[in-house]
Parts: structure tokens; C-alpha cells; sequence
């Protein structure tokens, strides 16, 4: 049977269609699928990307210029990013410290590939992992970096995700996340900073019936990225990113393939690791048998700081998983002194925002420093860090910040009374006035 001829100058049927019908065969796709729940919306001035950003090689080369730049410039010292730290963080100044030398040496060895086109020596990443309870600074501190260095930031809590296949999120979609943050420049999210808190509830567990319950599958995951991984941007399960792929597949005849690799990428992976202490304290116990183990009674902090790799083995991690973090810091529990100096002495004090946001009533806020020692010892009874700044400054002053602004007072002393007794004093400010 002979095949009907085609002439080069009939369009064909798919090429006929106008974009109006294109959205109407889409739309009947997508609904024989998901149902009346999902809708399919045209191209325009309204939607978030239009036509014109389907071809971003001409922004893209410009953005990876201006990476190149960027990373060429880097000319910090591990002093100098612990001094800017300390205007902001309190304490904590081994974690700073080894943050400090493994951001440089990172970034150094960007710069030196950059200078070599691409060829340097073998390089091991200096990725962190980082131990301590909520609240220290952690991801503070690594945030803090990211900003003052210029470079793309993303945290992630490692218990949304799971193995492919299961209900969560995907390990590559914290990768899409950097992609976003940088916004959309491939090149600068591939020299970006990942922070994976909650690292520890990814460790191997198993149930009563021996079967692995646990995060085992997205370690290896994790794994995968730490290494040198493609990440392919177009993610099956992002209705947008189908979108787009779909109009480009229109346009150009072809969908194009957003790849990030991972090589360049550095991760910091954090948690509290409660129980790691039990097997450090187990390990030391064995070595000292018959000598003197009534000392055996050293503090958690104490005991974290002389976990090894194998320690970490028998909490329930990936022997690879653990090599590829050779930089591990444990950072102390903030103490009552160590969260008054937050208050006096940090340049992103609390105090500062409640300041700010009084003035902006135009209610001139003063706090007694005996009531900030006062307001940090009762943060510290709530063994939550820094967090429980903010949450005795608002528990305190919300209901002065609620009644306040409807008077015509316009200065607020808060004082060691006030801190004891917030109802009385405002009820006695408010017959005051």
C-alpha cells in the first residue's frame, strides 16, 4: 500500500493548529488524568514565565560570566569569616571555625579550576556535618555564610524526603530548590550551599520484624549527590516544569534538558543525634574496663565531641555516607550567659526588632539590662536555645504591643517588674494614662 504523499508546502495537521486547540488537546489530556482539578492556563502577560523565556541561552551566558566573577573574586580568609560570624552568632567558635576553613577551601578550589580551565588536582569536598541540639546556630551560621560570600542558600529537613517511589519528597528536588533561590542561573546553583538538617533521623533503624524502616535508601541518595551527580530540572511530578517542557516541545520541536551537576556543590548536614552519646560512652567504657570507669560520667557535649566514624556506623549510617563528610564539629548547648550576650551583643538582637517594631507606633521601647538577664534566664529554662528569645519577648510584650499603639503613651521602660508582672504593669500603665 502506497503512502500518501505530503507536500512541503501543506502544512500539516499538528502545525495547523492554533495555541488555542493545542490548550484544549492538553486540557483533555490532563483531565482524563487528574480530573476536573487541574487546569491548563495559555501563555501571557499573566502567567509566571512566558514564551520569551523558553530560549534563556543569552541570560544564562551572562549569569555564568557573572559566576565566574564571582567565585574569581573570592579572596576570604577562614579569620575573616569567623570575625564576621561573631557580629552575629554567640559562642559556638569551633563550629565556626571549621565552618570557616571548609568554605575557604571549597571555594578556593573553585577558584583554582577556574584559573586552570577546569583542571586542578584531586580534591576531596569538604562537606560538614554538624552536631548539636535546636536552637545553637546552626543553620544560622551557615546561612550567614552563604550571604556574606554571595552564593545561593537552601535548607532542607531531611525527613520530607524518601526513596523514589514512595510517598515524600524527592532527594534531586532540594537541588531544583537551589535552582530556584539562584534564580533559575544553573551555573550559580551548582556552586551553591545545601543544608540538610534532621540529618540523624535518616539513620538505619529496624522494626520488630528486622525490616529496615528507616532513611537507609535516601542516604544513598544523598550520597549520589555528594558526588558528582546529574540532576535533571524537569521533574515529572511538577506540574509546571511539565508545562514549560511542553511548551518547548512546541516551539522548538524538541524538549530541552536542564541538567545541574552536583560536583561543586557544598552540603552541610546537621542534627541533634540524641542516643550518639550512649555508644560514644559504651566505646569509651570497653577501653577503660577495670581502671577507673566510675569517671565514665562525662556530659553529652563532652562524649559528642569524640565521636569517630565508626560511632556514627553503629548509629545507623552508611559507611560512604560517612566518608564523604570528613568534617564533623559538635556544637554546645547555649547556656544563660551565652543567651544575654545574644540580647546585648549580637547584631541581629531581638531586642533591636521589638525596638524597631515599637518605634514604628512611635513608641520609643528601652529594656533595663536587669531585665534582659532576667528574660534570659527564662528563655534558658526552656532548653529550646535562641529560639526561646523570641518566644519569652513576645509571650512578655505582645500585650503591650496590642494595647499600646491605641494610647497616647509614647515610651515603654521595660524592667525587672515588668518582666515579673506584665498584666500589672500594663493595667497599672494603662490607669496612668
Amino acid at each position: 500500500m502506497d503512502k500518501p504523499s505530503t507536500s512541503p508546502d501543506k502544512p500539516n495537521e499538528a502545525s495547523s493548529l492554533k495555541p488555542e486547540e493545542i490548550q484544549k488537546e492538553f486540557q483533555d489530556l490532563i483531565e482524563k488524568k487528574f480530573g476536573g482539578s487541574v487546569k491548563v492556563l495559555s501563555v501571557g502577560a499573566d502567567m509566571p514565565f512566558s514564551e520569551e523565556d523558553l530560549d534563556e541561552d543569552e541570560f544564562q551566558e551572562d549569569g555564568d560570566e557573572a559566576v565566574k566573577k564571582s567565585i574569581n573574586e573570592f579572596q576570604y580568609k577562614p579569620k575573616e569569616i569567623k570575625s564576621y560570624l561573631d557580629r552575629f552568632a554567640i559562642g559556638q567558635d569551633e563550629t565556626k571555625r571549621a565552618l570557616s576553613i571548609a568554605i575557604c577551601d571549597h571555594y578556593n578550589h573553585l577558584k583554582d579550576e577556574l584559573v586552570n580551565d577546569g583542571e586542578s588536582q584531586h580534591y576531596q569536598k569538604q562537606n560538614v556535618l554538624v552536631l548539636g541540639p535546636t536552637g545553637v546556630g546552626k543553620t544560622y551560621l551557615v546561612k550567614l555564610i552563604s550571604e556574606m560570600i554571595g552564593v545561593p542558600f537552601v535548607k532542607a529537613d531531611a525527613t520530607r524526603f524518601s526513596e523514589v517511589g514512595y510517598m515524600g519528597a524527592n532527594v534531586d528536588d532540594i537541588i531544583r530548590d537551589l535552582v530556584q533561590k539562584a534564580n533559575g542561573n544553573h551555573e550559580l546553583a551548582s556552586k551553591g550551599i545545601v543544608y540538610v538538617d534532621e540529618a540523624d533521623k535518616l539513620a538505619s533503624q529496624k522494626d520488630d520484624r528486622g525490616r529496615d524502616v528507616s532513611g537507609k535508601g535516601v542516604q544513598f541518595g544523598f550520597l549520589r549527590l555528594m558526588e558528582n551527580s546529574d540532576v535533571d530540572l524537569n521533574a515529572s511530578h511538577d506540574m509546571a516544569s511539565q508545562f514549560k517542557t511542553f511548551m518547548s516541545f512546541q516551539k522548538k520541536g524538541k524538549a530541552d534538558k536542564e541538567i545541574v551537576n552536583t560536583k561543586n556543590i557544598l552540603f552541610i548536614f546537621s542534627g541533634a543525634f540524641h542516643g550518639l552519646e550512649d555508644i560514644v560512652n559504651d566505646r569509651l567504657h570497653k577501653k577503660s574496663v577495670g581502671i577507673h570507669t566510675e569517671k565514665m560520667s562525662e556530659n553529652k557535649e563532652e562524649l559528642l565531641k569524640q565521636v569517630t566514624a565508626d560511632d556514627l556506623v553503629k548509629f545507623g549510617f552508611e559507611h560512604e555516607f560517612i566518608g564523604r563528610l570528613p568534617i564533623r564539629v559538635n556544637c554546645h548547648p547555649l547556656s544563660e550567659k551565652d543567651l544575654y550576650e545574644v540580647l546585648v551583643r549580637s547584631e541581629h538582637s531581638i531586642v533591636k526588632q521589638y525596638e524597631r517594631s515599637f518605634s514604628l507606633y512611635g513608641i520609643n521601647l528601652r529594656v533595663d539590662d536587669g531585665a534582659l538577664r532576667l528574660l534570659a534566664k527564662k528563655a534558658f529554662e526552656q532548653k529550646t536555645g535562641a529560639r526561646a528569645l523570641n518566644a519569652v519577648f513576645e509571650e512578655i510584650l505582645r500585650p503591650f504591643k496590642y494595647e499600646l499603639p491605641s494610647t497616647d503613651i509614647k515610651e515603654l521602660f521595660v524592667s525587672e517588674e515588668l518582666i515579673k508582672n506584665p498584666q500589672g504593669y500594663l493595667l497599672h500603665l494603662l490607669n496612668q494614662h
